[in-house]
């Protein structure tokens, strides 16, 4: 068996390409919220990526990997998936993006906690301790006050539930999915959840001239930040490259500050770095063993 690669330089460019795609995705959501619902950017999301994985694999003549073997984990993955993104979208022009994004990286916090129950991984002392932290971010960030929860803080802390959900289903489908055969999967089954939920009302309002160049920009933007991010992990250790991913938040607090005049306060600043020394905790436990060090 040949040694696992380790490139960390490439896999920081990567992830560059990543964190530069979930931004240009958030800006796209916020241009296209004034005209579209959430359900309505999802679903031309949907059939935009689609149409391009259907492109892509047909052109490099790997469309044969679409198995349908998984079919009910597929459709769970992405109900977890639709249900989050959705309640990104909507909080998206609710709250400023620091803390949308601040929020959002209490993903990783859920994962540890669902683990045990859909991968059966163990729970173990310093995971506890990194959720506790974690959690403790999230009502810094959050700022609860006793009249209640703003309610685009609320959801976007239960979207990082179903991204939660989302990340343990895909690492399930991995184990004998190619990335071709989830990404079919993930905009199909969604296009139909995204024209179900449009539909529900009677009335869809469909693409406009200014409106199609920001749909088109979000759906490739999911589409490159999944390819990003998967290439980047297939390249170096998950230890080197997911602290990369804690880039966003101070790039995306700068694009709100930049671009829809947003303040960076102190709460945000403390809250965010509880979040990120809480995933720092398991990357560095979680991180893998030299031979020397396990037999301390």
């Amino acid at each position: 068996m040949s040694p696992p690669r380790n490139e960390p330089v490439k896999a920081a460019l990567w992830m560059l390409g990543a964190i530069s795609s979930f931004m240009l995705m958030a800006i796209a959501g916020r241009a296209l919220a004034a005209t579209h619902d959430t359900f309505e950017i999802m679903f031309f999301r949907s059939v935009i990526g689609f149409c391009f994985v259907l492109s892509i694999g047909a052109a490099l003549g790997r469309l044969s990997e679409v198995t349908t073997r998984h079919l009910g984990i597929h459709a769970i993955r992405n109900l977890c998936h639709f249900t989050g993104q959705n309640l990104w979208f909507f909080a998206l022009p609710l709250i400023p993006l620091a803390q949308l994004f601040a929020l959002e990286f209490t993903t990783p916090l859920w994962v540890t906690l669902l683990a045990p129950l859909i991968l059966g991984e163990r729970l173990t002392k310093s995971r506890v301790l990194a959720a506790s932290l974690g959690f403790t971010g999230v009502l810094i960030v959050a700022q609860p006050d006793v009249a209640g929860l703003n309610i685009g803080v609320l959801t976007a802390a239960l979207s990082a539930l179903g991204f939660a959900g989302s990340a343990l289903f895909t690492k399930r489908l991995t184990r004998s999915e190619t990335i071709l055969c989830i990404l079919f999967w993930l905009t199909l089954i969604q296009a139909g959840f995204g024209l179900i939920a449009t539909l529900h009302d009677g009335a869809i309002t469909w693409p406009r001239a200014e409106t199609l160049p920001w749909l088109t920009v979000v759906a490739i933007c999911g589409l490159v930040a999944h390819f990003c991010l998967t290439t980047a992990l297939s390249i170096a250790p998950a230890v080197i490259v997911m602290p990369f991913d804690f880039l966003r938040l101070p790039l995306i607090g700068i694009v709100g500050f930049l671009l829809y005049g947003e303040s960076v306060g102190l709460a945000l600043i403390l809250g965010a770095g509880l979040i990120i020394g809480a995933n720092a905790i398991n990357i560095w436990v979680e991180r893998p063993k030299k031979p020397s060090d396990a037999a301390l």
